[in-house]
């Protein structure tokens, strides 16, 4: 089981490359906001105590989270192996994911980040924001703001990763299809 955590400020291209190495790699995409709206809708026990949390206002617990990846984990037993998208945060988060990796058997095997200047993010995302509908791609010191918010947050998270040479920096500009052969020459040399 191969493992990835593919990282990049807001509109670094992640969305568009996690679609496409999914596809290459036969990968599960693991995004947490996907799985706790799954286990709400479906009822299960975590995702009742989350909706609770979540109906008071506050921050779902790192261990509620890791449950629900956990169980995604058992519920694809024949998983090539998972993509995690908005996973980990924190440094908390991270050594969560991997003392339950540990116990599932397997491991990170790289953290792939996405590296874009500020200027092409802002411009990216303000294009976007013509068509998403996302407020918050329509004003610039909102989205310099969310930058920094990820700079801030993420890079401690990499340091985690780096420490055990795990993490390594991809050109984030340049066709969709030059970033992905890079990713994919990333991927392939852990592979081999």
């Amino acid at each position: 089981m191969f493992n990835i955590i593919l990282f990049g400020p807001p509109g670094s291209g992640k969305g568009t490359q996690s679609e496409k190495l999914i596809q290459a790699y036969g990968l599960k995409h693991l995004s947490t906001g996907d799985l706790l709206r799954s286990e709400i809708a479906r009822q299960t026990p975590l995702g009742l105590e989350a909706k609770s949390i979540m109906d008071r206002g506050q921050l779902v617990p790192d261990e509620v989270v890791v449950g629900m990846i956990s169980s995604a984990l058992d519920n694809h037993p024949q998983a090539r192996g998972f993509l995690f998208d908005g996973f980990p945060r924190t440094v908390a988060q991270s050594e969560a994911l991997d003392k339950l990796l540990r116990l599932k058997n397997t491991e990170i095997g790289v953290v792939l980040a996405l590296e874009v200047g500020e200027e092409e993010l802002v411009n990216r995302l303000l294009n976007r924001g013509l068509t998403s509908g996302r407020s918050d791609d329509t004003n610039e010191s909102v989205i310099r703001a969310r930058i920094t918010e990820y700079r801030n947050k993420t890079s401690v998270v990499a340091e985690h990763y780096d420490k055990s040479g795990k993490v390594v920096k991809v050109p984030g500009e340049g066709t969709v299809d030059e970033i992905f052969r890079s990713l994919c020459s990333e991927i392939d040399r852990r592979l081999s």
